[in-house]
């Protein structure tokens, strides 16, 4: 990894650094290994927002890693927690699908992100020189189309959208043929995103993946859900809620730089078993980076 981009993933971490595991770093620089270390670090990790279950699980397995070990050190404590925590964020390699066009399905609430993201990774695609096509599908907000349309001019990315209060299936149906008939190598689709408890909007949701596989069979490829990083464990909630609604197959964490509240990458991993695949690490179109475990570990645990 060049240097740039891990300096670009430390500056962004910079809040969940200093708000949460900084503390983690200085506590483990600065004493000796005794038995108070175990609550007092479970303490700490509780307050990263980690999550009950995972700060729980994550004691439980360096502590018996220090015994079995014969560790007394603090800096072997703190080597094994960055091992630990790293084994945590493992996930495989995502790769587009081998299909023209891969159908990719953004899910998530208002305000989550959810548009510029779809926005940011059609630019990176772009760059990797795939032809994109962004589909507008959340016709309820005249004011959500207008946003990507913006967005897709900032990354040089063509853009079909529904009719303003249309209907969101045939906005993903018009825009996979609009793909197709173009030869276009991914196709992006924005949906609506309004407040995750509305059986609705669920339904909405199951209606759009549906209508995609008559568009075009076996679509969508995938189905990535965008969850805001400075919402912490309430995101959490939002994310069973759409992944009962369908299949979901990675997380976005948008806000990354804006959140003080990182440690909830681990409980997205733990508690939804579904990996991280890209992190929003600033507010440029060029500011969506593939999530890079190594990177965010020394990120959030540098002293």
């Amino acid at each position: 990894m060049s240097e740039n981009i891990f300096k670009k993933w430390r500056d962004s971490l910079e809040k969940t650094r200093k708000v949460a595991f900084g503390r983690i770093a200085n506590f483990l620089g600065t004493t000796e290994f005794t038995e108070e270390t175990w609550e007092d670090l479970e303490a700490l990790l509780f307050q990263a927002d980690m999550g009950i279950e995972t700060t729980e699980a994550v004691i439980d397995i360096v502590r018996n890693r220090v015994f079995e070990e014969g560790l007394t050190q603090t800096e072997e404590l703190r080597n094994v927690l960055k091992e630990v925590l790293r084994q945590r964020l493992e996930s495989p390699n995502y790769l587009l699908y081998d299909v023209r066009p891969t159908v990719i399905v953004l899910v998530g609430v208002n305000g989550s992100g959810k548009t510029t993201s779809a926005a940011k990774l059609a630019y990176q695609l772009s760059e990797q020189r795939k032809s994109v096509l962004l589909v507008a599908a959340d016709t309820y907000r005249a004011a959500a189309i207008d946003q990507l349309r913006i967005w897709a001019e900032r990354a040089d990315v063509p853009m079909v959208a529904g009719q303003p209060g249309g209907d969101p299936g045939a906005a993903a149906y018009d825009g996979i043929s609009a793909a197709v008939s173009r030869n276009k190598d991914v196709v992006i689709i924005d949906t609506a995103g309004r407040l995750h408890t509305r059986y609705n909007l669920m339904e909405e949701i199951k209606k759009v993946v549906r209508v995609c596989g008559k568009a075009l069979p076996g679509a969508p490829h995938a189905t990535w859900l965008v969850l805001d990083a400075t919402t912490g464990q309430n995101a959490l909630q939002q994310a069973n809620a759409f992944q009962d609604a369908v299949k979901i197959d990675g997380v976005i964490l948008a806000k990354l730089d804006s959140s003080s509240k990182g440690g909830m990458a681990f409980a997205i991993k733990e508690q939804l078993k579904i990996p991280i695949l890209y992190a929003g690490l600033g507010e440029g179109i060029e500011d969506l980076e593939l999530f890079n475990p190594d990177a965010f570990i020394e990120g959030i645990l540098e002293s």
